[in-house]
C-alpha cells in the first residue's frame, strides 16, 4: 500500500511542479484567445463561465464516485443495497442539470443574438476567397483589390531562417476604420474557403454561389492575423488574412491614396507602354503571381509545366491561347485564372513577358486595350486565333 502510495505522490509533486512553474505557463496556451472587440470578450467570458461549470460538475461527479469506490469496496465487507427506482434520486439528477443548462443558455443566447444581428453597419465589405488569396471589395467606395501571401519561399522550404509572422503576412492587408460597425459579406470563387480572425472571434464560410454575413467592431488600432480556416486545397496553409485597423482620421488617407490609385490605374490602363516598361512590370507580376508554380527561371517543375520554348509561350499563332489560359485558366489543372485578379495592364505585361523572357522570341508585346478586346470579343488585335494551339487548352 505504501508503495502505491509514494508512487501517486511522486506523480502528483511532478505534475505540480510542472503546473506552478511561470516557463512552463509561457508555453502552455491551449485556452481560446480573448479578443479585441467586445463580442470576443462576450465569447471569452462565456466560455469560461461554462468551463468552470464543467469544471465544478466534474469534481463532484468524480469526487462522490471515487469516495464511494474506495469506501465502499469488497474489501472492506461493504455490500450492495438491493433498492432500485428511488424517485428523489431520478428528480434530482434530472432537474439539477436541466437547471444548469437552462441557467446557461440564458448568456448563450443573448451573445448568439448579438453575434448574428449585422444591421446598422456603417462599411460593407465584401470578402471573396480564391485559392489562395482573398479579394476585397469596398462596396460604398468602389474600391478593390487582392490581399495575398509575401512569405518567402526560401522560407518555406528551409533555406531562410522564418520570420515572426511566418506564413500570415500579406501584400496588401484589409484595412478598416476603429470604432465602427463593419458588415462582411463573405463568398468564394472556386472552393470552399473559411474567413477566420481569431481576435474577433469572427469565422465564417465562404462558398461559391451564396453570401454569408458577419460584423465586427474593433476599437483598439492595430494588426490582425488570421487564416483560411477551411481545407481548400493543397496551398491551403499559404492563404493568410491580416486586417489592420486604424484611427478614423488615419483610414480616411488611406481610402484617399486607394482612390487616387484607382483612377492612375484606369488612366494606366488605356495607354501604350513600351517593350522596356512592359517586359519591367511583367517580370514584377510574374514573380508575385506565378514564380511559385513555374519557377522563377520558367522552367516549372516534375508537376508544373515548362514555360521555357513550350508551345504555347514560343508560337505566334498561340497568343490568343496564351491569353485565354492566363484569363481563364486552365479546367482539370491548377492553372487559376487571373482576369479578375489582375488588372488588363498587369496581364498585358506578364503575358509579354513570358513570350519573351527566358530565350521565348515572340517580339510580341501585348497592352492593356488587347486585353480588354480579348475579353469582349475572343480575339487579339482582330485576329481570331482561338484554339489553333492543339491540345494545350480545352475550349
Amino acid at each position: 500500500m505504501m508503495k502505491y502510495l509514494k508512487m501517486i505522490t511522486l506523480i502528483v509533486s511532478t505534475v505540480l511542479m510542472g503546473l506552478l512553474n511561470p516557463m512552463a505557463f509561457a508555453a502552455f496556451e491551449i485556452n481560446m484567445p480573448q479578443g479585441v472587440t467586445a463580442i470576443s470578450q462576450e465569447i471569452y467570458q462565456l466560455h469560461m463561465i461554462i468551463f468552470w461549470v464543467c469544471v465544478a460538475v466534474g469534481l463532484i461527479v468524480f469526487s462522490v464516485m471515487f469516495w464511494s469506490i474506495f469506501f465502499h469496496r469488497k474489501s472492506r465487507g461493504y455490500k450492495p443495497a438491493p433498492f432500485h427506482e428511488n424517485t428523489l434520486i431520478e428528480i434530482i439528477w434530472t432537474g439539477l442539470p436541466f437547471l444548469i443548462l437552462a441557467a446557461m443558455a440564458i448568456p448563450s443566447t443573448k451573445t448568439l443574438l448579438a453575434i448574428y444581428n449585422t444591421d446598422d453597419a456603417d462599411l460593407d465589405i465584401k470578402i471573396t476567397g480564391y485559392q489562395w488569396k482573398w479579394r476585397y471589395d469596398y462596396l460604398e467606395e468602389d474600391i478593390s483589390f487582392f490581399s495575398h501571401l509575401t512569405t518567402s519561399p526560401q522560407e518555406i522550404y528551409g533555406l531562410r531562417e522564418k520570420g515572426k509572422n511566418y506564413l500570415l503576412e500579406v501584400n496588401e492587408p484589409l484595412v478598416v476604420p476603429i470604432g465602427k460597425k463593419i458588415r462582411f459579406l463573405v463568398t468564394a470563387a472556386d472552393v470552399i474557403h473559411s474567413w477566420w480572425v481569431p481576435d474577433f472571434a469572427l469565422k465564417k464560410d465562404a462558398i461559391p454561389g451564396f453570401i454569408n454575413e458577419a460584423w465586427t467592431r474593433i476599437d483598439t488600432p492595430g494588426v490582425y492575423r488570421g487564416q483560411c480556416a477551411e481545407l481548400c486545397g493543397k496551398d491551403h496553409g499559404f492563404m493568410p488574412i491580416v486586417v489592420e485597423a486604424k484611427t478614423l482620421e488615419d483610414y480616411q488617407k488611406w481610402l484617399l491614396v486607394k482612390q487616387e490609385k484607382a483612377q492612375e490605374l484606369k488612366k494606366l490602363n488605356a495607354l501604350n507602354r513600351t517593350e522596356e516598361e512592359l517586359m519591367q512590370k511583367g517580370e514584377e507580376v510574374y514573380r508575385e503571381h506565378c514564380a511559385t508554380c513555374h519557377e522563377n527561371n520558367g522552367k516549372g517543375s516534375s508537376i508544373y509545366p515548362s514555360l521555357v520554348k513550350a508551345t504555347m509561350t514560343d508560337q505566334l499563332d498561340c497568343i490568343t491561347d496564351h491569353m485565354h489560359s492566363v484569363t481563364y485558366g486552365v479546367p482539370g489543372t491548377a492553372m487559376a485564372a487571373f482576369g479578375e485578379q489582375l488588372n488588363p495592364a498587369d496581364l498585358a505585361a506578364v503575358i509579354t513577358y513570358e513570350r519573351n523572357a527566358w530565350g521565348n522570341n515572340t517580339k510580341q508585346f501585348i497592352q492593356a486595350k488587347d486585353i480588354v478586346l480579348f475579353k469582349e470579343t475572343g480575339k487579339y488585335q482582330n485576329q481570331e486565333l482561338l484554339g489553333t494551339c492543339k491540345g494545350v487548352i480545352k475550349k
